[in-house]
């Protein structure tokens, strides 16, 4: 592929500003604490923010994309979206000094083929309403395989040598496997089961319900294996996300990799999560989740549970995952409970209701007063405030930068 001057000058342009950022002391101060955090001891509240609708916000321009080559529009856009977080609600987000170059393997999420074809209902508009059950028999479980797992070493050379062309004296270019696993075997089994179904059936045939989750645990657990075997994973301490809450910096796992070994899983953060259990008691939980999720976890030096789901029901089943260290805590907790139930054993990964910026008008006064009451309940956890799934903004940009504002001084004064 060839770089033209005009795309070269560009990507150049926006690397040198990310480097000056990167190379801030303040980002080297922001590291400390999440790892302070990450390892439970007391700090105040951090602060980040994702899961952001982009479209939104680009008002001033300041994401529109100059490159002419399509495929770097895609590098460009990265690097402007990133700098616009930092200028407009950075809170605890660090910038690191470099551009990664991810490894070109699979299966991606989106595409593996575990064997089920699923069936997708449609409405007479030609719009999907939702996913017709296909898990009707034991030999219907039976069909689930283990996908594929490939990893072109040379795709992902030529990647690397591409992005030095482009970036050489400006940012380090590094490669970078995969460093943190997100495992959410009910996200897809019930696109092949169907909720009430499942939920009919964890009472009626609940030996079909083993029978698809031990199928499937098997083919999760392989594909892991698999990838460890064939040198994809890296190390997992670094500047990313861990599950669905925020940055998984931590000195309990390597922070590099000297001696070039193969990486494991005891060497990165896990994840699991069970969305579709949220009404479902404590001992079901267990029984039809937990139990066969629990050893994919302990598989990882640290790990992360939860998602969307209120679990404040649930913190002591959680406790007999030996390597848990993040629980997520849903707008939908009751955080007395929560709080109390959690002390500062874990790390409270706690999401404050993005329709605070979804309403008619945007009421600071309202979102300060909800921050900070969840602030003083949560004041002897050891608390991240992680805001996403922001759907909209009502194309007022600066919603989200107000919040930022109003949440940080919040957890400054916390």
């Amino acid at each position: 592929m060839t770089v033209t001057a005009h795309d070269r000058n560009i990507l150049r342009d926006l690397a040198r500003l990310k480097a000056e950022i990167g190379n801030l002391p303040v980002q080297k101060e922001t590291s400390d604490l999440w790892r302070k955090l990450n390892r439970l001891e007391p700090t105040r509240p951090l602060v980040w923010i994702n899961e952001i609708p982009w479209h939104e916000l680009n008002a001033g321009g300041e994401l529109d994309c100059l490159c002419e080559d399509k495929a770097l529009k895609d590098v460009e856009y990265s690097l402007r979206a990133e700098l616009y977080q930092w200028n407009h609600f950075r809170c605890d987000m660090v910038v690191e000094p470099v551009i990664y170059n991810m490894i070109v393997g699979g299966p991606s999420s989106s595409y593996a083929d575990y064997g089920i074809r699923e069936q997708v209902n449609r409405s007479d508009d030609g719009q999907d309403v939702g996913y017709i059950p296909v898990i009707k028999s034991e030999a219907d479980a039976d069909k689930i395989r283990t996908p594929e797992v490939w990893y072109d070493r040379e795709a992902t050379e030529r990647n690397r040598l591409f992005l030095c062309e482009i970036f050489d004296g400006v940012l380090e270019v590094r490669t970078r496997g995969i460093v943190t696993q997100w495992h959410s075997p009910w996200d897809q089994m019930i696109h092949w089961y169907g909720i009430e179904q499942l939920y009919a059936d964890m009472y009626d045939r609940p030996h079909l319900v083993h029978r698809l989750l031990r199928n499937f645990m098997g083919a999760l657990n392989e594909v892991v294996s698999r990838q460890e075997a064939m040198g994809m994973l890296d190390v997992g301490n670094g500047n990313w996300r861990v599950g669905s809450g925020g940055l998984g910096i931590t000195d309990e796992l390597p922070a590099s990799n000297p001696d070039g070994h193969r990486i494991s899983t005891r060497e990165q953060w896990g994840c699991a999560t069970a969305q579709i259990f949220s009404e479902v008691s404590p001992a079901m939980h267990e029984e039809f989740a937990l139990q066969y999720e629990r050893p994919l976890m302990e598989r990882f030096g640290l790990t992360y549970y939860g998602c969307c789901e209120p679990l404040h029901k649930k913190i002591d089943l959680l406790r007999t995952v030996g390597n848990l260290r993040k629980i997520s805590m849903s707008p939908w907790i009751n955080l007395d409970e929560a709080a109390d139930k959690m002390a500062a054993d874990y790390v409270f990964s706690f999401k404050p209701n993005p329709a605070h910026l979804a309403m008619g008008a945007f009421d600071a006064g309202m979102v300060r007063s909800y921050l900070e009451g969840a602030a003083k309940k949560t004041r002897r956890n050891r608390v991240e405030f992680i805001l996403k799934d922001i759907t909209t903004v009502c194309n007022q940009p600066r919603r989200i930068d107000e919040w930022a504002r109003i949440a940080m001084d919040v957890a400054r004064n916390a």
